[in-house]
């Protein structure tokens, strides 16, 4: 009975044409600049959006739970095909409205935009969560020194809080990585389109989910290494509260 490893093509994922291997990494990286960009995006997104919450007045507070409220309720997927195409068709509609020729967005630029949205609304939560947990009586003692209130946001709020956010910031960032994945749907060469066009050309389709699987548990295990150093780093000196 032959082994059924021998009746792999391994072949196939080599880097260089006739193997696939070249195109899922460059689909990798795709992925990683995605999640990148659409995780800071997101992450500038959550600093307002929880800042808002907490010190805006009430029509921004209500903008800004309106804003996690329906991110939060929509179906990823669905928000994607939602941004990404009606988005797409809004911008063109305004640009010709105010007398300027249509642009062809990029799937980069409209794959990073899209997750970014998403992730802005749960970065706001983490965030809020996280700067209300802050000790009062260290606001209150930058404020007896007369700290302005943008340096106590900068100097005091966000570096106290970040021993709190980043076990939920660390799970945005591992949920941003496999979101990259339903950008597929619009036709975005990222991994999981990749790993789809090569299983088809080739039919080997357990050779190439397998690998792409194992790409994912590669990027996972390296942010898993990132995140445990940052966060050894965000808690010296860091007392627990009883």
């Amino acid at each position: 009975m032959a082994d059924p490893a021998s009746l792999i093509n391994w072949s196939l994922l080599a880097l260089e044409p006739p193997g696939w291997g070249g195109v899922l990494l460059k689909g990798l990286m795709n992925s990683i600049i995605i999640a990148i960009g659409g995780y800071t995006f997101g992450l500038v997104l959550g600093i307002g959006g929880a800042v808002g919450k907490l010190y805006g007045g009430p029509i921004t507070r209500d903008l800004m739970e309106c804003y996690t409220t329906i991110v939060r309720a929509v179906p990823e997927l669905v928000l994607i095909l939602l941004l990404y195409y009606a988005g797409t068709d809004l911008l063109n509609h305004l640009l010709v409205f105010f007398g300027l020729g249509e642009v062809d967005i990029s799937g980069l630029a409209a794959g990073i935009f899209v997750i970014g949205i998403v992730q802005g609304a749960y970065s706001t939560e983490v965030l809020r969560g996280s700067i209300k947990a802050v000790p009062a009586g260290q606001i209150e003692a930058a404020r007896a020194y007369g700290m302005s209130p943008t340096k106590v946001m900068t100097r005091i709020t966000l570096p106290a809080m970040l021993p709190y956010a980043i076990p939920g910031l660390s799970n945005l960032w591992l949920i941003a990585t496999k979101d990259t994945a339903l950008l597929a749907v619009v036709g975005f060469s990222e991994l999981t389109l990749v790993t789809r066009q090569a299983a088809g050309a080739t039919k080997a389709y357990l050779l190439f989910f397998c690998a792409a699987g194992a790409l994912y548990l590669a990027l996972t295990l390296v942010s898993d290494l990132v995140i445990k150093i940052i966060e050894r780093r965000a808690r010296r000196g860091f007392v627990e509260q009883s």
